[in-house]
């Protein structure tokens, strides 16, 4: 039975003007029907997705184009967005059941442009706040582009994470040794990886969401007027402002990662910042007196 007389409907004994008669289907057809419609509501989605970015239909490829590992990766991906869409800051006012909608078209659009880097948990949470802040879908989106430029270097396959771990282990060295070994002491801390979420997201999920404007504010302007690398000096701040806990309670890696979490959105946001920018005129007056 071929897919055009599947979609009808009609068998192929059945004429054009003899009445559908109900079919009863066998496991196995019934299981090849749903993969069909799988299949036809995915070439759907990319169609429409095709359609929203050339303005209209024409010149869009056919159904017959698409292959099928093309399929398979586009729905294991509008998986990851729906998974995470639905979970991203369910308790913020501004995401209603359509700014929802909004945010998983814009995530599906960056996504379609960008398969192969996919989808990747964190990004919703990078786009949200430029939502709430711009509330328009194009501006979101534009946006979000060019955030993700630099972000996604943060996502596995981009290299950089790494790197600030090491040069965040270097200025943890260099200005705090006493809290280095002491990290080092209690479990090798030293690799840092309770920072992991910190970089990936900017400090996103740290802090209030007053307060993510804010960081994410100094955070862009800083190469400009202050330091490259100012997102490891409010790490290191962050790290500073508790390590008196730290050192008392003779913390472990897995200590650490707890606290944080536990200490989520209950930071003084100013005070880092202004430790954070202690820490960069430190190193800078380093440097000049070398």
């Amino acid at each position: 039975m071929d897919r055009a007389r599947r979609r009808r409907g009609v068998g192929q004994e059945g004429g054009a003007g003899e009445e559908a008669r109900p079919h009863s289907y066998s496991v196995t057809e019934e299981k090849e029907r749903q993969d069909w419609l799988s299949e036809e509501i995915l070439c759907s989605q990319l169609d429409k997705l095709m359609t929203n970015e050339n303005g209209g239909a024409e010149g869009m490829p056919s159904l017959s184009s698409y292959t099928i590992e093309l399929l398979d990766t586009v729905a294991l991906n509008l998986h990851r967005i729906d998974k995470d869409v639905q979970r991203c800051d369910r308790n913020y006012g501004y995401f209603t059941t359509a700014n929802l909608e909004k945010l998983r078209n814009i995530m599906c659009s960056y996504v379609w442009e960008n398969l192969e880097m996919g989808y990747v948990q964190g990004m919703c949470d990078l786009l949200a706040p430029l939502m709430v802040i711009l509330d328009d879908e194009c501006l979101a989106y534009s946006c979000f582009t060019q955030l993700m430029k630099r972000m996604s270097q943060n996502f596995p396959n981009g290299g950089a994470m790494d790197t600030h771990f090491t040069n965040m282990r270097s200025l943890i060295q260099i200005l705090d040794s006493e809290l280095f070994e002491l990290m080092h002491q209690n479990g090798d801390s030293t690799h840092l990886c309770f920072c992991y979420r910190w970089f990936l997201l900017d400090f996103k999920r740290e802090l209030l969401y007053q307060d993510v404007f804010s960081v994410w504010e100094v955070i862009w302007v800083a190469p400009h007027i202050s330091s490259q690398h100012f997102i490891l000096f409010l790490a290191l701040a962050l790290v500073e402002v508790y390590r008196e806990i730290i050192r008392d309670n003779t913390m472990d890696f897995t200590d650490i990662i707890t606290f944080f979490n536990e200490m989520a959105e209950r930071h003084d946001v100013q005070h880092i910042l202004q430790i954070a920018r202690e820490l960069v005129r430190k190193v800078q007056s380093l440097i000049e007196n070398k």
